[in-house]
């Protein structure tokens, strides 16, 4: 009988269908094999990557800049400010003038002055709160400030003004805030815009990848990304830009690690430093904080809702909606994103419309550049000296100077403005001429201006700190005051021959002519001076000895190459014009010799002082002796090669002129009671001008003091007395001989006097009558 299908007799298998149970768990063991160096890789690349994220976020996340600042201004009654100089004040300082004050940072004009609300400031001694107060002004200057309840102020202070850094190598420029420095619905407003899952994920965010992929398809490209804001710090904070899958992997780790470690605050923190938000030049805008001064010149924390959405808006793309070179794609960028606050309900719909139809209000000019780079030359130079290259790069100092910006002004555009005519008048080339220039208070040897060229805002070759040329006839008050210090041998009434004189220096003959190549005959030394005779202060200066005009140079302050040779005496010496001021504020200082300083005191990223730079003071000349020369000084200005130079407000200056052989080099060197300005005028390529010390420097010394404050120089000391003297014989005269002229002596020198009689007095007045004088 035939079997049932599907009986339940089993068919046999044969040999060639054995089972064989140990070839899957060879191939489990060998692929676990395979797995386990992956898996430990994998641990020991998480284990890396934490400790990567770990040490630079626990530690100083950023090289931070060294910030430098002017000086603040100083504002009581009696001030002479008037009203344009103190509004441009306020402009470089972003103060935002507005009809009705209502916060930091804003002024309001009035009938008879102007209100204002000071901001807070972190100075080195202390903070300064911000206020309200009332500045009653008049033509000339500040009548009264007064506080909010109308009562008087002795004293208001404003903050300094930022005019530049000392930037890292890769030059990232910032303003580190806290989070309750923010402006209240910055932080919610960066959340909504790029990240608005940031509280909820743990780093990456799935939804945002779905979305943004969604985004993109409904795109047709690249519309939206899916980076968390945690990704996009790790991007910015420890990663390359490049594009590929283990970099994006390794984002996504180190971000959920970043996550791990550190509080949502701490992470949005960072990312508001960190975040690229501009670009100018080489240096690179990072952080809400910074970029607040670069567009609008105004501390964040003033800032309206129209200013937040467009920084807000930048973090897409700063150079493609860079609102001062696309204007129309950064307004409907900032437009879309106070859409978006209306729309998560940050702001209320009714703000959203009004700051839409606000202007961007970004500044022409960015903010927070490095304004006068030639000062901050200097200041660099002057840092250097005691701090390291990398506290100045990266530690975040914050550095205060003596900069006047008002009289940095003035540098700048009398230079620019007076080369400029003086090209023009002589038809030359625009450019032929080049300058510098000092500005130094008095007393105290504070730099309150310095420029080394023509070209403002551009950091090329500063002349006033290494171009070194021959002074000229500014070296002759080392010789007469070499001179003066002998009483016994020298007064201003002592007569000088200028007549010809040669001498063998250095086996050559040495023979000094003067400028007008005319010898004028016995001169007083006073006059000697003033006119720049060089034959008669050659003459002089071999007398008193090269040798001792050489140390009056040194004891004046200079300490730069110096040969004791004959051509010393006129000016045969290289200087800067940095070194020119420093040894012409030691005699316009009466003597007492003072570094030139330019810093004030530095503090650190803390706001903690570090070291304030101290006046040091030593006297090197006697008053008398100095107050002589000063006298003669006063008659280069009066009746010299200088003559008829006059400064509203100043009774009295003192200076001296300078010209080299072949009019290669201009120089002016003068001072008032306060102050003192040095000023070169030369071509790079040290070819002969057109131009001496009285035509050129003189001209651009005039446009830089004629719009400061003066006081009048140091009177006589004790030890000084005036007597009479004829200027012909220098012998003693009196008040009513022909001819005399009274003159201060020091004490002991002066020559008898003698009294001429009424008809000598009748014939000097005859003389006068006539114009014979």
């Amino acid at each position: 009988m035939a079997a049932k299908r599907g009986g339940g007799s089993r068919r046999r298998k044969g040999p060639g269908r054995k089972k064989q149970p140990g070839r899957r768990s060879l191939l489990r063991y060998l692929l676990g094999m395979l797995a386990l160096p992956l898996i430990l890789a994998t641990a020991i690349g998480v284990l890396v990557l934490d400790n990567q994220v770990k040490a630079r976020f626990s530690g100083a996340k950023w090289e931070l800049p060294t910030h430098v600042y002017s000086r603040p201004l100083e504002l009581y009654a009696g001030l002479n400010l008037p009203r344009a100089a103190l509004l441009d004040e306020l402009d470089e300082l972003g103060y935002r003038r507005v009809a009705r004050i209502e916060h930091p940072g804003q002024f309001a004009v009035t009938a008879d002055g102007i209100e204002l609300h000071a901001r807070a400031f972190p100075f080195p001694e202390g903070e300064q709160p911000e206020q309200r107060v009332r500045l009653r002004l008049s033509g000339s200057g500040i009548v009264a400030i007064q506080d909010a309840g109308g009562k008087s102020l002795p004293l208001l202070r404003l903050e300094p003004i930022r005019i530049g850094g000392i930037y890292p190598e890769h030059a990232e420029d910032r303003v580190l805030l806290r989070l309750e420095e923010l402006p209240p619905y910055l932080a919610d407003a960066v959340i909504a815009v790029e990240d608005r899952d940031f509280y909820r994920h743990r780093g990456v965010s799935p939804r945002a990848i779905l979305r943004a992929l969604w985004a993109n398809v409904r795109a047709g490209g690249i519309a939206q990304g899916g980076s968390t804001i945690t990704q996009q710090l790790v991007k910015n904070f420890y990663l390359d830009r490049s594009q590929t899958l283990i970099r994006k992997a390794m984002e996504a780790v180190m971000a959920m690690l970043l996550e791990l470690h550190y509080s949502k605050a701490e992470i949005l923190e960072a990312y508001l430093n960190e975040i690229h938000l501009g670009q100018e030049g080489n240096r690179a805008i990072h952080g809400f904080g910074m970029a607040s001064e670069f567009y609008f010149r105004q501390p964040l924390a003033e800032l309206d809702l129209h200013q937040v959405a467009l920084l807000v808006g930048l973090a897409k793309g700063s150079s493609y909606y860079n609102p001062r070179r696309h204007p129309e794609r950064a307004l409907a960028r900032r437009n879309l994103v106070l859409t978006t606050l209306a729309s998560e309900q940050i702001v209320v719909a009714a703000e959203a419309e009004a700051a839409a139809r606000k202007p961007l209000d970004v500044t022409k000019t960015p903010g927070a550049v490095n304004r006068y780079p030639d000062v901050l030359d200097l200041v660099r130079r002057h840092l250097q000296r005691d701090y390291a290259a990398r506290d100045l790069t990266a530690e975040g100092l914050r550095v205060f100077t003596h900069l006047d910006p008002r009289i940095q002004h003035r540098v700048e555009n009398g230079i620019a403005e007076v080369l400029k005519r003086i090209e023009t008048d002589r038809k030359l080339a625009a450019g032929t001429f080049q300058a510098a220039a000092v500005v130094v208070r008095v007393g105290t040897g504070e730099v309150l201006a310095l420029a080394g060229s023509r070209t403002r805002d551009f950091a090329g070759f500063n002349r006033a700190l290494d171009a070194r040329r021959g002074i000229g006839s500014t070296a002759k008050p080392a010789v007469y005051l070499a001179a003066l210090e002998q009483p016994g041998r020298f007064t201003l009434g002592t007569v000088i021959d200028d007549a010809p004189v040669s001498i063998r220096a250095g086996g050559k003959p040495w023979s000094p002519d003067n400028f007008d190549h005319i010898s004028h005959g016995p001169v007083p030394l006073y006059r000697a001076l003033s006119q720049s005779y060089n034959q008669a202060t050659a003459r002089l200066g071999l007398e008193v000895g090269v040798d001792k005009v050489a140390k009056v140079f040194r004891r004046l302050g200079y300490e730069g190459p110096l040969e004791e040779v004959p051509s010393l005496l006129l000016g045969g010496v290289s200087m800067t014009p940095f070194e020119v001021a420093g040894i012409y504020h030691t005699i316009a200082a009466d003597g007492f010799h003072t570094p030139l300083r330019a810093i004030a005191s530095v503090g650190d990223a803390d706001r903690q002082l570090l070291a304030r730079y101290a006046f040091e003071v030593e006297q090197r000349f006697q008053a008398r002796d100095v107050y002589l020369l000063q006298y003669a000084l006063r008659q280069v200005m009066l009746e010299g090669t200088a003559a008829g130079t006059r400064l509203p407000g100043a009774p009295e200056l003192a200076g001296k002129t300078g010209t080299t052989n072949d009019q290669r080099d201009s120089w002016f060197a003068g001072f008032s009671g306060n102050y003192l300005a040095v000023v070169w005028v030369g071509r790079d390529d040290n070819k002969p001008m057109p131009l001496t010390g009285a035509s050129g420097a003189l001209r651009i010394w005039t446009a830089i003091m004629s719009g400061l404050e003066h006081r009048p120089l140091s009177g006589p000391p004790d030890d000084i007395t005036l007597a009479w003297f004829d200027p012909a014989t220098g012998n003693g005269s009196g008040p009513h001989c022909p001819g005399a002229r009274q003159l201060p002596f020091a004490s002991g020198s002066e020559p008898a006097q003698e009294d001429c009689g009424i008809g000598a007095r009748t014939l000097d007045r005859v003389r006068g009558w006539l114009g014979l004088e």
